[in-house]
């Protein structure tokens, strides 16, 4: 099958196209026909080489990790899925990603795709939504009525953390540029901080909850807008704990757990039209698609998510 591999870490340019062994799905895992996948800061960090005290890979690496397609194949005792079914997963961090034609996805982490969502949409969804959704419900667990503040919101996480927190029914700060204060409002937030006008720490106080994206500086700050006693969630770094026991705040430091049930919950909820994706750039499964996309992404100025087509 066709993939898009890398044989050593380094810059864009290693992602080369690649034929390999198409997968054969084992006891629990469902192979998975790619119509779709998308890009995560993380997959470049990895190409990198930046994660590789964390995860270490054999090559040729396959990077990916959100996969929209079609039940091609089953494994011993898979009992939820059949061949033809619409499906979506973040699938677990290895080293045969869903940059290829085919990819293999425990049978627990995969969600039904909803008829009227497309494999784009769902493509852009369960890296980015899941990180959003366990953010917001298990480790900050926002309620009713509380203010949330959610960093850099035109992105791939912070456009779907909007609308959870809205769904949640939170009143909703964000930060943006100029250029997207237009379209974050119309994912439903409340506030919006135009970054290049204002300093969101002088503009926002009394906060129960912040979640972070950007890290350094950014990060820091965001204990001047909590209330004593807020949560504060980042996937950008380590808060500061002196900081934080200094002003009473429950600050976490977040890694992604992939979940199918979960999954689900997000899939019901755009099945309703209640959380939409939003899709800012496409391309194709090539060698230069994949390089371009790459190359957006490391500008973290993309707006929504990066899909690529397969």
């Amino acid at each position: 099958m066709k993939a898009i591999v890398i044989n050593e870490y380094g810059h864009k340019e290693q992602l080369q196209e690649q034929e390999v062994e198409k997968p054969t799905p084992g006891k629990g895992e469902v192979l998975v026909q790619t119509k779709a996948t998308s890009i995560n800061p993380i997959d470049w960090k990895i190409r990198e080489g930046y994660l590789r005290q964390m995860v270490e890979f054999d090559f040729p690496l396959i990077l990916g990790w959100d996969v929209a397609g079609i039940v091609a194949e089953t494994g011993e005792g898979v009992t939820s899925y059949q061949k033809g079914d619409r499906v979506f997963a973040r699938p677990d961090l290895t080293g045969k990603g869903t940059y290829a034609e085919y990819t293999l996805v425990a049978e627990h982490l995969l969600a039904p795709l909803p008829e009227n969502v497309s494999f784009e949409e769902g493509a852009a969804t369960p890296l980015a939504g899941l990180t959003a959704w366990q953010c917001l419900t298990d480790v900050t667990r926002v309620q009713e009525g509380e203010k949330v503040l959610i960093q850099a919101g035109a992105g791939g996480v912070g456009s779907y953390a909007i609308q959870f927190a809205k769904e949640l029914g939170a009143y909703v700060a964000t930060t943006g540029s100029t250029k997207n204060v237009d379209f974050l409002k119309s994912l439903g937030a409340d506030e919006v901080i135009d970054y290049t006008k204002d300093d969101f720490a002088e503009v926002l106080n009394d906060y129960d909850v912040v979640f972070d994206m950007l890290g350094g500086d950014v990060l820091d700050k965001a204990f001047d807008v909590l209330k004593k006693g807020g949560r504060l969630v980042t996937i950008a770094g380590q808060p500061d704990e002196e900081k934080a026991k200094a002003n009473d705040i429950e600050a976490t430091s977040f890694w992604l757990e992939p979940d199918g049930k979960q999954l689900k919950e997000i899939a019901d909820l755009m099945e309703a039209g209640k959380v939409k994706a939003n899709i800012g750039h496409r391309y194709p499964l090539t060698t230069e698609g994949l390089q371009e996309a790459h190359g957006l992404s490391e500008t973290h100025h993309a707006k929504g998510k990066i899909v690529i087509n397969a």
